[in-house]
């Protein structure tokens, strides 16, 4: 198995590293602007079956040549150029999934189908952890009950040993995070779409110790397309981010001032973009190399099953791996991206066309494959 993992940046390293680890990978090229910057935990491949590639994403030729060169496709670069790449993918007649991030783009590539099925090509778009891991639990949990009534999903990327004064540090993007907490939330209400404001809708939720309890709230694009694919079939559905208690009442009033919007504002005649001026000032502090990771995970589906309430719970914390010193977002997301490009090479996914993760990826084997590195879901009847 070839395999072509664009973005060598964590979660893409991530990938990569889980892909070499496989036997029947032949070979695995990990492509970039810059590829000058890996983790060390690549270092025993390369010059082996890890190939470093430098182009630029907007040079359409380089890319297709690239691509041409592997069997399947891993996207780990920005949301912004997953519909160009699934195009090139499918024109090249090579699988292609992605880490998903915006669902806008989602249906640009869902838009494709026809042309992927002419092809013989898969795509599975959304494959990291929000969206991705817990859209095929939903999926699946949705599938098992006659009558599919409530569906819960939570998911958190925090510090194992939390710090004021956000009780947070930074696992993937400063920037990703902010856009979440600024942006509604699509969710199922009486079998309906709408929106709901992001920070909203507080909860909490208790976790095995010694983590205990978090709070619960909505933020946007953890479930990507799911509230457009199950509308009229579950009567509620929704996304909430986890955090330590009290990480609302400080970022909401902090977005309320106007203090991570978007638009620039004019301060003392120059014009500033307050977000870019927030990321630049909180970034010392919550930016956090050497600090370990851990990601809480939980999704609920109950409804009705033979006449009586049924459903099932599937519950995670994966922790840093001190040994490859991998963060547990990279494992939880880069593994999951690449089990699914294995999936699509290893007839697991066999069906063409463009596909959400709920819709094509088998739950089951799934679960297993985390389960053997070391990632671990734990199921129980609701």
């Amino acid at each position: 198995m070839r395999f072509l993992v664009i973005g060598a940046g964590k979660q893409g390293s991530a990938c990569a590293l889980d892909l070499l680890r496989q036997p029947a990978t032949t070979s695995v090229i990990i492509a970039d602007k810059d590829v000058s910057h890996l983790p060390a935990f690549l270092a025993p491949w390369r010059g082996k079956n890890l190939e470093l590639l430098q182009f630029d994403l907007k040079d359409d030729a380089a890319v297709m040549a690239a691509i041409r060169r592997a069997d399947c496709v891993c996207c780990a670069a920005p949301y912004f150029f997953n519909a160009k790449l699934t195009k090139l993918s499918i024109e090249a007649g090579k699988h292609f999934c992605d880490l998903g991030g915006n669902t806008e783009i989602v249906f640009q590539q869902k838009a494709m189908h026809d042309l992927a099925v002419r092809q013989g090509v898969s795509v599975v778009p959304d494959c990291g952890v929000a969206p991705g891991m817990v859209n095929i639990l939903a999926g699946e949990g949705i599938r098992r009950l006659d009558k599919a009534e409530k569906v819960k999903i939570y998911v958190g990327g925090l510090p194992q040993q939390p710090e004021p004064p956000l009780n947070y540090f930074v696992v993937y993007s400063l920037e990703g995070c902010l856009d979440y907490y600024t942006s509604a939330s699509w969710v199922l209400r009486n079998g309906k779409r709408t929106q709901v404001e992001a920070l909203s809708e507080l909860e909490e939720i208790e976790f095995p110790a010694p983590w205990g309890k978090l709070e619960a709230f909505h933020t946007g694009g953890g479930i990507s397309t799911m509230p457009f694919t199950w509308e009229g079939k579950v009567q509620t559905m929704e996304y909430k981010t986890l955090r330590y208690p009290g990480h609302v009442a400080i970022m909401k009033p902090i977005r309320e001032l106007g203090l991570i919007g978007d638009e620039p504002i004019e301060v003392e005649g120059v014009k500033v973009r307050p977000r870019a001026l927030f990321i630049a000032a909180s970034a010392p502090v919550l930016v956090k190399p050497q600090g370990r990771d851990l990601i809480a995970l939980r999704v609920d589906a109950t409804g009705v099953k033979n006449g009586r309430p049924a459903g099932t719970r599937w519950q995670m914390v994966d922790l840093y791996d001190e040994e490859r010193d991998v963060t547990a977002m990279m494992r939880t997301t880069g593994y999951s991206l690449s089990i699914t490009a294995i999936m699509q090479l290893d007839g697991r996914i066999a069906k063409p066309g463009v596909f959400a993760p709920d819709e094509i990826v088998p739950a089951q084997p799934m679960i297993d494959d985390l389960a053997k590195r070391g990632i671990i879901l734990k199921e129980t009847a609701l």
